[in-house]
């Protein structure tokens, strides 16, 4: 089995900073793009950044300028540097990955339980 846990969320005021952290852990084998979506209250499940195995990256329009997102391959660790944090950027933070399991040989797509954001303006 494979787990994703996040960290790093929680109560930011507008214009500060904060930093997401997922590490994912089990009989991993490897994983390839991992990404980071969120979903404020009442909204659906938004997609916010991504990152390949090559490093290559993504950004939403929402955030581009002011998230960084990073992996750590040795570590199987993705993070989400955020900055110039907006009240809109309120939200559970989930991390997603494409994890080939250890004696697997399908690719699947694990989820992390969620961070929760909070900007204040």
């Amino acid at each position: 089995q494979v787990q994703l846990v996040e960290s790093g969320g929680g109560l930011v005021q507008a214009g500060g900073s904060l930093r997401l952290s997922c590490a994912a852990s089990g009989s991993i084998f490897r994983i390839g793009a991992m990404r980071w979506y969120r979903q404020a209250p009442g909204k659906q499940r938004e997609w916010v950044a991504s990152i390949s195995s090559g490093g290559t990256t993504g950004y939403s329009d929402s955030v581009k300028g002011r998230f960084t997102i990073s992996r750590d391959n040795a570590k199987n660790e993705v993070q989400l540097q955020m900055n110039s944090l907006k009240p809109e950027d309120t939200a559970d933070y989930y991390c997603n990955a494409d994890v080939l399991q250890s004696g697997r040989s399908e690719i699947r797509a694990y989820w992390g339980q969620g961070t929760q954001v909070t900007v204040s303006s």
